[in-house]
């Protein structure tokens, strides 16, 4: 494949914003497709989640042949998917491996989520996400937990055992801050233990499912405007956290921000622009993960027009509107995420099924 760079996608790069792919699948790996996105597209990091993998496994055969070897082994279909999941998550690691080195560890990270049965239980989600974390065995992979009041017990706990964690599963900036003084709080113990500080995070605020949420409660003018605003709200107090006097002394000790990415970012509402959480959501020290067509889109005709304000812009004056035309951000925070986890759950059934369902068909088509 001949290496061209796309322009659109280098220059979020060079404005300081990492490109992630929010896919992955035994076909964008053995078809070289991820690579083409790491050369081509500056794509510098990966993102997974149950639906993901739902779709890869559940459609296609190119699973087929790994769940019969897995299934002879006898395992159930929830061992059967982290093998699956992790040979495909260690092969993308390594691909990203250049990366993460050449950035001393800031980017070029994959990611894999603890079972979404477990949202609610911090002891288990803190064993499952250790044991997935040695089970990968490489330093690029984040082990994804939600930014549930369970999780956030299980953030700082995974952190100060030196488990690097994407927080997934935020909404809006109440959440972002609850999940960042997590990590401040394993981080810092750390340091009171006399350990590395330098254990990486990502903090994931989902975007374009506040608007999905409220499209028909609101008046056209409204419309895709409110993930938007919360975003802005969250920038900035990710950005004030940064430059608060407790992040600094854990700067100093040597440890690394957890950086915020932009979840949730491709355009759902087929009336408006198929670039537009990644055109407005363009700022420094931040991550964008993607879909494929929202990269694919945004590599044809995206445009980097401005950055984030610092100071949240005009954003609380949008979320004023919002709140007059009848619309509880706070309740609509706490449901999305109920929904998110909730959604996630029945794909996390679906795809266990599915793959059950494989591994019994195989193991009778090769009797």
């Amino acid at each position: 494949m001949n290496t061209h760079i796309n322009i659109n996608t280098r220059k979020l790069h060079d404005l300081g914003q990492s490109l992630w792919i929010d896919n992955i699948s035994r076909e964008m790996l053995v078809k070289g497709t991820l690579a083409h996105y790491i050369t081509d597209c500056s794509v510098t990091g990966l993102t997974s989640n149950p639906t993901i993998f739902e779709h890869a496994i559940g459609h296609g055969n190119f699973y087929d042949e790994a769940i019969a070897r897995l299934a002879r082994r006898g395992q159930s279909a929830e061992e059967l998917f982290f093998a699956l999941a992790l040979e495909d998550l260690t092969t993308a690691a390594d691909l990203f491996r250049p990366v993460f080195d050449a950035t001393d560890g800031l980017d070029g990270w994959v990611s894999l989520e603890v079972s979404p049965l477990l949202a609610d239980n911090a002891a288990t989600t803190i064993q499952a996400s250790a044991r997935l974390h040695e089970a990968a065995n490489r330093p690029n992979l984040f082990i994804k937990i939600p930014g549930t009041a369970a999780g956030t017990e299980a953030i700082e706990q995974s952190i100060f055992a030196g488990v690097p964690v994407n927080v997934t599963l935020l909404f809006s900036r109440e959440q972002y801050v609850a999940a960042a003084e997590a990590y401040l709080r394993g981080i810092e113990r750390r340091v009171a233990a006399g350990l590395d500080p330098n254990v990486r995070s990502v903090a994931s605020l989902f975007v374009s499912r506040w608007d999905v949420a409220v499209q028909q409660e609101v008046t056209p003018p409204f419309q895709n405007r409110l993930g938007i605003a919360i975003s802005m709200l969250t920038y900035k107090a990710y950005r004030e956290l940064l430059a608060s006097p407790r992040w600094l002394k854990l700067a100093e000790a040597g440890a690394r921000p957890q950086r915020l990415l932009w979840a949730s970012t491709g355009t759902k509402d087929p009336a408006a622009p198929d670039t537009l959480y990644v055109e407005a959501l363009a700022s420094p020290d931040t991550i964008n993960t993607i879909p494929e067509k929202t990269l694919q889109a945004f590599a044809d005709h995206g445009k980097v027009k401005a950055v984030l304000p610092v100071d949240g812009g005009y954003a609380e004056a949008v979320l004023q509107e919002f709140r007059r035309e009848g619309i509880d951000d706070e309740a609509l925070a706490a449901r999305l995420q109920r929904d998110g986890a909730e959604s996630f759950t029945a794909s996390w059934r679906t795809l266990l099924a599915r793959i059950h369902e494989k591994s019994e068909n195989l193991a009778e088509s090769s009797a």
